[in-house]
């Protein structure tokens, strides 16, 4: 894999500890490739007020779930692009999530209003949902946002990581990891790299 580029100010938070801590103790180890979706009839409060569980939002053609949040420096960097491809597949019969895991309480700006005012801003067309004991990302193993799941037609694990190559500049992609991935699962075709090192914030998970 090549290396990823870096943004100034990106690299500075990376230098802190609050984003180079490792998984927190007690956490699940993430999913296989291979794996199931784990949890997925949990119901999650969705920004438009429903109730909707992984399997709710399931897709025929597979379904992204990216954990996800309104605080963190790389999910703001990446989110044009978060948006863009989960509306361009959710049209394309995949089922998309976003599940914000974070506790509130640690920064207001993940709070469920200012949910529903980013979706409405950045044009989610895709549900986004509250996972309001973060056991879901739990299941998952997920420990940064943003961190991307994809899953086939029968619900198997066949994508892990991140976005693309480049937080910094959308310009200077080379590796479109996951609308690759993406793509080869709708030309029937082998996913040409399942699994990429999750960069981002550290998930604050919800006390259990």
């Amino acid at each position: 894999m090549r290396r990823f580029a870096t943004h100034s100010a990106l690299t500075a938070l990376l230098l802190t500890a609050t984003f180079l801590t490792p998984a927190i103790a007690g956490e699940n180890d993430a999913l296989r490739i291979g794996d199931a979706i784990p949890m997925e009839n949990a119901k999650m409060k969705n920004i438009d007020g429903r109730e909707l569980s992984i399997a709710d939002i399931a897709g025929k053609k597979g379904t992204v779930v990216i954990f996800s949040c309104n605080s963190c420096p790389w999910v703001q960097a990446w989110e044009d692009r978060i948006s863009s491809i989960g509306n361009a597949y959710w049209k394309k019969g995949f089922g998309v999530v976003a599940i914000n895991s974070n506790d509130p309480s640690r920064d207001q700006t993940d709070s469920f209003d200012a949910m529903k005012q980013r979706a409405k801003e950045r044009g989610f067309e895709f549900a986004y949902t509250v996972d309001a004991t973060s056991d879901v990302a739990r299941a998952f193993g997920a420990t940064r946002t943003p961190e991307v799941f994809l899953f086939d037609q029968g619900g198997l694990l066949v994508y892990h990581g991140v976005i693309d190559d480049n937080a910094k500049s959308p310009d200077s992609v080379k590796e479109h990891y996951l609308r690759e991935a993406l793509e080869a699962m709708l030309a029937g075709k082998k996913i040409p790299v399942t699994e990429t090192k999750a960069l981002g914030c550290t998930i604050k998970f919800r006390p259990q």
